[in-house]
């Protein structure tokens, strides 16, 4: 009889046990949703970068290229892209620098080289950009100027014009640390931002992170 009882409470038990996983999922969703738990926060990340929170939308902002015409990310092959910030009308060593990091960071990326692109925000167009450096992070002979540095050094990587209203409000924490640059995801979302306090490993290691885990 004791024997029969103990059985039947064990079996009570196995199956409160999904039960009490739903409740307390339901319980944490619930406070999750109402902002009075940060379950990120709580738990960590394994991220090096610093995320974005919000997010912002980079493929909406009313970007334009180099031309005048609106920039249409969406018309553009699902990627993630690194987007290189700069006020002003002048890449100084700081700007130059960033556009080197960056660059080397993809061409590092091996098999995964095409699942990632790159973009060149600034307030000014290339044409008017001054290129203020007296040697390039990579030795190689300096261009006449700014828009054939662009061409010469960094193929592949689009120019887009941002308004001074747009670029900080996309760019809040470039303006504060200039050594910041972001990471776009496929969806065209500002999610994480690095600088020069990150190692080149650890850049990395997200990228192929996201990369595995990431459809696109």
């Amino acid at each position: 009889m004791t024997t029969g009882k103990n059985n039947r409470l064990i079996v009570l038990l196995i199956a409160g046990i999904p039960v009490t996983m739903i409740l307390a999922a339901t319980w944490l969703w619930f406070f999750v949703v109402r902002g009075e738990l940060d379950l990120i926060g709580t738990l960590g990340t394994a991220n090096r970068g610093e995320l974005v929170q919000p997010p912002r939308q980079f493929a909406e902002a009313g970007l334009e290229l180099a031309d005048g015409k609106a920039f249409e990310f969406a018309e553009l092959e699902p990627k993630w892209s690194f987007v290189i910030p700069n006020k002003g009308d002048t890449c100084a060593k700081e700007c130059e620098s960033l556009l080197y990091t960056a660059r080397q960071i993809h061409m590092a990326m091996g098999k995964e080289l095409g699942r990632i692109q790159r973009f060149y925000v600034a307030t000014e167009r290339p044409g008017d950009t001054e290129l203020r450096v007296s040697v390039l992070s990579d030795n190689h002979p300096l261009p006449a100027g700014f828009a054939d540095y662009l061409t010469q050094e960094h193929i592949g990587l689009q120019a887009l014009h941002a308004s001074p209203a747009v670029f900080e409000q996309l760019f809040s924490e470039h303006l504060a640390a200039p050594d910041t640059w972001y990471l776009v995801d496929p969806a065209g979302w500002i999610m994480m931002s690095y600088d020069d306090s990150v190692p080149y490993k650890d850049v990395i290691a997200d990228l192929k992170f996201l990369l595995k885990n990431s459809s696109d």
